[in-house]
Parts: C-alpha cells; structure tokens; sequence
C-alpha cells in the first residue's frame, strides 16, 4: 500500500476543507456568470478571480510544479491526490493555478526554459496573471505520431518565420491566453526525432489568426476553449526557440508524462463524483415500487464502479512513483497504461451514473454528461488508446528477450 507524505497528507487535506468552502458552493454561480456575459470569450467570471485570490493567499496555489524555487516542490506522487480532488470539479483546477494547459507549459518554461524565457513568461503564468496554450495537433496528418507535424519553424536571420495550421489549441480562447508554446518542423532533412523544435509565439504576433472555437460534444468551454489556429509568416526572435533546434520530441516527451498523471487523477476525481451521485440518487429513487438500490443490477454497478476505480487510482499512483524514483523514460510503460485504463474506467462510471439518473443524466442538471464528454475525449487526447496500446504491447514483448 502507498503511504503519502505528511506534506501530500496536508496540501490533501486543506484542499479538501477550501474545495468544501468554497468550491462546491460556487460551482452554479460560476456557470450563471459565464452565461450572463455579453461575449462569453471576452470576460472572466469574477468568482474565479475571487477564488483564486483566496486559494493564493492560503498558499495552496502552483501545487503541481516539482522544482521548489517556483512552487512547493511536489512531487509527481505527492501532487498525484491531490489531483484527484480537483477533478471532482471543472472549475477547480484553475481556482489553484493548477489548469491545464498551462501546467504542461509552467513545467516546459521550468524545466527547458532559460532565463530571459522564464522571467518574461513563466513569472506571470506562475502568479496566475496570464494563460497559455499548447499548439501542437494538426488537423491534416496524424498528430499523435509527432514526427507528422508538418508546421514549419525557418530560421531567417535573428528571427524564425513560422507556417502552419493547428487545431484542438487549448485554451486559445481566453482572454488573459498571451503566449503559445508551438511545434513544428525546423530540419526535415534531420534524422526523425530531430526533425521537430518549440518555439514560443506570443498570441498576439501578426500572421496567428484564431480560425475558430471547436466544441467537444457541444461543449465549447468558454472561456477557455479550443481553437483551430493558422501561423501564415509568423515571425518570431530566434532567442524564443526553447532548449534549441531538434529538441522538440525531447521536450514533449517529457512534458506529457507529468501531465497524463494529472489528466488521469483529475479523471478519478470525476468517477468518484459520479460514483456518489450514482449512490445518492439509487437511494433516493424509486420505480415500481423498490428502491433502485435494491435491485441487484444497479448494486452491481455500483459495486463494479468501486472495484474498476480503486484499480485504475493504484495503477496510476504506481506510475507516478516510478516516474519520481526512475524518470519519465523508465516509467513510460506505466504512463501508456494509465491513458488507455483511466479514461475507459471514467467513461464506463460516468455512463452507469447517467442511466441510473434517466432522463437527467443526459440533462446538464447534474453534471454528468459533460464529466462523460471529458472521459470520452481524453481517449484521444494526449495520444489514441491504439497508440498507446502498440506502445506498452511493444515494451512487453522487449522484455520477453
């Protein structure tokens, strides 16, 4: 059995008493403010500022990032329930500067970033003043192989002129996002896995057009969002290049890592909600005249639901264990399990919750879909089931020899 940290056993449980508080509590007028603003992507709910104020002044603030000259210095396991209790609520990751994309970009800029990158970037991102967005999926090849992205990143001169079209570009659509951290091709003569650079491009440079904002299942997530960008001659400095020409598949392949542990605990956290409210409302309904926690299907759901979310939790705290003793590359075995295990789970508790609330589970009268549509999505974000599948299929027949 793991054993947590008495820091990860306090950080737990004062997020716990603020999620409580104050969270929980807001979560409806958070929805209301966003829908009453006159243009839904220009603003901010004032109850997020409001929140996050206070989980800043409580300290309980930048609780992801391992390096302790920028945070608290978690790590990967500590963070790892943490986590899990922001999933329990959509709103919550960003009340504790603990969103993504910008935790993937805050833990880039820390750890490849120099320091003019740092101080002009990740300050502002790590005081919560600014937001971020991560462009690196693109609509015409298949981007979970990232030796397909066909962006182009040219040096010309002390500058670097950027062409290409990106989708899925989340949080584009925020109007504090100020900086994109994007990939594409610097050197397609290079062998495969250099071929690829980041580059940082301010969102407001000439040339970066904001196409349009894609929905997820009829979610569009404003404010934050999801855009499909175009780059037509983006011209940058040169000194905006992170670590250095052909090092993009190396810095993405250890910002995922981190940020798949975090996609799935918040994944937990929503199975467990649904979990509860799958219990709450068999209790509390009846149908032809029994409870319908009396009736052995749903009992058996539930009972399925604890088993499959127990499991999946060890494996992804196994994950991030090995990734915190042995590293990201050592551990990249676990990291594909979680992604394709988490998600499935999620989406099989969240669907057993909405049957059990009929026609309201479908509603967004208790949140369910939408927990579903992130389940759903995260099988493809982040890298398809299949891709991640051949991945741990292949390291398994390795160790066979």
């Amino acid at each position: 059995m793991f054993e947590f940290t008495d820091r990860s056993k306090d950080y737990s449980e004062r997020v716990q008493t603020f999620m409580d508080r104050h969270v929980y509590p807001a979560e409806a007028l958070h929805e209301e403010q966003i829908a009453s603003m006159e243009d839904r992507w220009k603003g901010v709910p004032p109850i997020m500022e409001e929140l996050k104020a206070k989980a800043r002044g409580e300290g309980l603030w930048n609780m992801f990032i391992a390096e302790e000259r920028f945070g608290p210095g978690l790590s990967n396991f500590e963070f790892a329930p943490i986590m899990e209790i922001l999933g329990r609520s959509a709103m919550a990751p960003e009340v504790f500067n603990c969103a993504a994309p910008d935790v993937g970009n805050m833990e880039v800029l820390a750890q490849f970033g120099n320091e003019a990158q740092q101080q002009r970037w990740l300050t502002p991102l790590l005081a919560g003043e600014i937001r971020s967005v991560f462009c690196m999926t693109e609509p015409n090849v298949a981007s979970s192989d990232a030796t397909n992205i066909e962006t182009s990143i040219v040096r010309d001169g002390d500058d670097y002129v950027i062409n290409g079209r990106k989708w899925w570009s989340s949080g584009i659509g925020h109007p504090r996002c100020e900086i994109a951290i994007v990939m594409g091709k610097s050197d397609p003569n290079e062998e495969r896995h250099r071929q690829q650079s980041m580059i940082l491009v301010p969102v407001h440079t000439p040339g970066l057009e904001v196409v349009r904002m894609l929905p997820v299942f009829g979610y569009d997530h404003a404010p934050h969002g999801h855009g499909e960008v175009t780059f037509t001659d983006v011209r940058v400095p040169a000194a905006n290049i992170l670590l250095g020409e052909g090092r993009g598949f190396e810095i993405a392949q250890g910002r995922l890592g981190p940020g798949r542990i975090h996609h799935c605990m918040r994944l937990i956290g929503k199975a467990e909600r649904a979990l509860e409210a799958m219990m709450r409302r068999a209790k509390a309904r009846v149908a032809f005249g029994r409870a319908l926690a009396d009736r052995d299907t749903v009992r058996a759901d539930i009972a399925n639901s604890r088993c499959e979310i127990d499991q999946a939790r060890l494996l992804i705290l196994h994950a991030a264990w090995k990734m915190d003793k042995e590293g990201n590359k050592a551990a990249r075995k676990e990291i594909a399990m979680i992604k394709v295990v988490t998600p499935l789970m999620a989406q099989k508790v969240i669907d057993r919750a909405i049957q059990i609330h009929g026609g309201g589970g479908v509603s967004n009268d208790f949140g369910l879909a939408h927990a579903f549509s992130e389940a759903r999505y995260l099988r493809i974000g982040d890298g398809p089931d299949e891709v991640h599948r051949e991945a741990i299929a292949k390291l398994e027949l390795r160790s066979l020899n």
